[in-house]
């Protein structure tokens, strides 16, 4: 392994795993509880991530943030993988209430926790602009792909448009679309306006993985181990497989390819769960896959970056 690949996973993997397995640590003792993480949720959720995406692109070079090559890696690859993943999974998962959330859990990244701490840890500011712009615009469409693919097998418990509607007031989806306007025209901000949204900004990471850690589910397992297997699989290994060597086809080397990389390689978005549950379908999987997701993507991100950094690609 290169040293370069061990720098990575002490200084990119190491803070991330250290705040999962502290927040997971602290719910456990009792230091706080599923209020707390509820109400630290929804906080990141509502105003932290928000002012940390707007900061971050509407202070950056809108040539170098928006990159149409790389969104374009994002976008097309990972419609093409839903379609391929909802086919098999319709044929080799049996349970109906079980299909839609193996799909789900097999490609809907969480980028906007893991996916832009990665980004953030390896390529700084510029790194953390780029990767704000592609989790803007391929949120949209994990949102609209989950919508679709749960209501799909959710006979009787559809509420298409009022999911759908949901997305467009989204506050992630909302701070990007403002911010992009400010980097095109390099607009600036009154200082008092950066200074307190840098304040909520660097909140965002270690709260919003803390949560993520007092959230992961080990005492109500599905045992449902073929299903959760297969989801594990295809988000962890063949949906990052097939995203980066579409990026490696179409041109794409060094700060761009490692962000395509960083961003799908993340593991399952706990997002996930509450569509599951508020759509009807097995909730219980939906948390398995997260949680395994999430344990299993730590090394599989350092493997798989070792791997592209060897070839001189990253």
């Amino acid at each position: 392994m290169q040293s370069s690949t061990i720098d990575f996973a002490v200084t990119v993997i190491g803070p991330v795993l250290a705040l999962l397995i502290m927040g997971n640590v602290l719910i456990r003792v009792k230091l706080i509880n599923d209020d707390f993480v509820a109400m630290g949720s929804k906080l990141v959720f509502t105003i932290a991530l928000p002012a940390l995406l707007f900061l971050s692109i509407s202070q950056a070079d809108f040539s170098h943030a928006a990159n149409p090559l790389l969104i374009g890696v994002g976008l097309v690859g990972t419609l093409g993988y839903f379609l391929l993943l909802m086919g098999l999974s319709h044929f080799m998962v049996s349970a109906s209430d079980a299909k839609g959330v193996v799909t789900q859990g097999g490609f809907r990244a969480n980028m906007g926790i893991i996916g832009l701490a990665y980004c953030a840890n390896t390529y700084g500011n510029d790194g953390l602009a780029a990767a704000s712009v592609y989790l803007g615009l391929v949120t949209i469409l994990f949102n609209i792909l989950s919508v679709f693919v749960l209501n799909f097998y959710q006979e009787g418990k559809r509420s298409l448009t009022k999911q759908l509607s949901g997305i467009a007031k989204n506050p992630l989806i909302i701070a990007i679309c403002c911010a992009l306007p400010f980097s095109y025209f390099n607009w600036s901000l009154p200082g008092i306006a950066v200074t307190t949204g840098e304040y909520f900004a660097q909140l965002t990471l270690p709260l919003a993985l803390l949560c993520t850690g007092a959230s992961l589910q080990f005492r109500s397992f599905s045992d449902d181990w073929f299903n959760i297997s297969l989801s594990t699989l295809s988000k962890c290994v063949f949906y990052p497989l097939v995203l980066v060597a579409l990026a490696y086809v179409v041109g794409l080397r060094g700060m761009p390819l490692g962000i395509v990389l960083l961003m799908a390689i993340s593991p399952t978005a706990a997002a996930s769960y509450v569509m599951v549950r508020s759509l009807g379908g097995d909730h219980r999987l939906a948390a398995s896959i997260i949680a395994v997701t999430t344990l299993l993507s730590l090394p599989v991100t350092i493997v798989a970056f070792d791997l592209l950094a060897s070839r001189n690609l990253l």
